[in-house]
């Protein structure tokens, strides 16, 4: 595979800096609501149960808009598709700042999930367009985007909703949003490798019904009760589905998923071990800012505002920030397999932390630190896990899947938690509250869910673009013309 000639001037300049941008502002779209989640019902007339759809529309339309956009990008462009994600998420702030109506705003939720494939599509454009020596930072810091975002995003938003309208906030988050769009229409070329074929529409059809039946069942569980008629009905339905859509993918010409690639240990079970990830590391997040809000009468709790709780949060994002090109060292050194296992074993160990004393606020801090630490090592390993088992024209939509997989075990992971604590709580004030075991309960399975996750990356098999290229294999040569199509990876 020829290495692409750089982008000369200014432009070549900014182009990791605007996908990294966009990386940053996809998580601080999904994150800036959370906030407003306990005012909604009053801010929009609508009952707590409606105004939840707000977080899940955004994660059911990013988990079926992923792969699906994924693919458009390896077959259409991959900048091409990145503009659209992102235009629709900006389209989808300014509809929240013009609307009070709860069913505007969810639509506009919706929208905004299509900017869940921004990192896999912009990890694909770095693979093709950078050389090797570089690409191993660059992949690292726009996987650590996601969590940087996270971090900034909930203190950000706070801050806006305190002292301004809260529909102040998605202005601003939409004039940050055309930001993105236009420094990646300025700054970013168009990548030359294509997978020409024909869309399978019928597989993203099949796709989008089994992920919203199993998503929906695993995120609304907690509210509709694991023994309602609904979910009853959901889960079976998501197997039959996922069942029907794998046989057709497995004979279509051009699948949405090439599920015989995906089965590969070298793709298959880096996807198993983001699953596995997501879950270990999206518990702490959801734990922290519950257990830091809790009256002191608990006990354990600290009473802090949500400002202040975004700011405990930071620190862990910062790390991530710090770390990234720390990942991508020693994924240069020893191979991302060591890296990803070492982010696992990093992230059981911030959950160590967090049992031996979750009353201080320190420690507290510390040990979402070191998970988020882990979190940065593992996420940097996993996209450079997949771009070398996988060719190049498929990059994107590998990718995309991998992402999938982290969405799915997120969602996992937020109805475990609510799980744990619903059924550990104590009465303070009136009001049932988790009780600390509750959480210590919750750090023990994110802690093991992390070590499983650890044992996965340990038996994904070596491969050959571990050892250094020779010297004279890494002198630049002239890119392809924009119009030829290029193969394998």
């Amino acid at each position: 595979m020829t290495e692409p000639a750089p982008i000369p001037g200014l432009r070549g300049r900014f182009a990791i800096p605007s996908l990294a941008f966009g990386g940053i502002l996809m998580a601080v779209m999904q994150t800036v609501v959370v906030p407003l989640l306990p005012d909604l019902p009053r801010l929009t007339g609508a009952s707590a149960g409606t105004v939840s759809w707000t977080v899940t529309a955004t994660l059911l339309a990013g988990a079926v808009l992923t792969p699906v956009l994924g693919r458009a990008g390896d077959m259409y462009g991959k900048k091409r598709v990145l503009i659209s994600a992102l235009t629709l998420m900006t389209a989808g702030s300014v509809m929240c700042a013009l609307s009070s109506d709860i069913t505007v705003i969810i639509t506009a939720r919706a929208l905004q999930g299509a900017a869940a494939a921004v990192v896999p599509l912009s990890i694909s454009i770095l693979r093709d367009e950078l050389p090797p020596e570089r690409r191993g930072s660059a992949v690292a810091m726009m996987s650590s985007t996601v969590g940087i975002g996270a971090a900034l995003g909930l203190p950000l938003a706070a801050l806006v909703i305190q002292y301004a309208d809260w529909h102040v906030m998605f202005w601003l988050t939409s004039a940050l949003g055309a930001l993105g769009v236009a420094a990646v229409a300025w700054a970013v070329r168009e990548s030359p490798v294509r997978e020409p074929g024909r869309f399978d529409v019928v597989g993203t059809l099949g796709l989008a019904a089994g992920l919203v039946c199993l998503l929906l069942g695993v995120s609304q569980g907690g509210q509709w009760g694991w023994t309602s008629g609904r979910i009853l009905v959901l889960f079976p339905a998501a197997v039959v589905v996922l069942a029907l859509w794998s046989w057709h993918q497995l004979r279509a010409k051009a699948p949405l998923v090439d599920l015989r690639l995906a089965a590969r240990p070298r793709v298959g079970l880096p996807h198993v071990t983001a699953l596995l990830t997501g879950f270990a590391f999206y518990a702490n997040t959801l734990v922290t800012a519950q257990l830091v809000q809790a009256p002191e009468a608990t006990g354990y709790g600290l009473e802090l505002s949500i400002v202040a709780t975004g700011l405990c949060l930071l620190p862990g994002g910062i790390t991530m920030l710090l770390f990234s090109p720390v990942s991508a060292r020693i994924s240069e050194a020893r191979g991302p397999r060591v890296t990803l296992a070492l982010g696992a074993a990093v992230i059981a160990c911030g959950y160590a932390v967090r049992i031996a004393d979750s009353r201080d606020l320190w420690m507290i801090i510390a040990g979402a630190t070191v998970v988020s630490t882990g979190t940065t090592l593992a996420y940097s390993a996993l996209p450079t896990l997949i771009l070398r088992a996988v060719p190049a024209e498929q990059t994107a939509s590998a990718n995309g899947v991998n992402v999938l997989m982290r969405t799915i075990g997120q969602a996992t992971s937020s109805a475990a938690v609510a799980a744990i604590l619903v059924h550990h709580t104590s009465e303070v004030g009136g009001t049932q509250v988790a009780t600390l075991h509750g959480y210590l309960l919750t750090f023990t399975m994110a802690g093991v869910i992390a070590l499983v996750a650890c044992a996965a990356a340990l038996v994904i098999p070596r491969d050959a673009a571990a050892a250094k290229p020779p010297r004279q294999a890494r002198r630049r040569v002239p890119a392809v013309a924009p119009e030829r199509t290029e193969k394998g990876a």
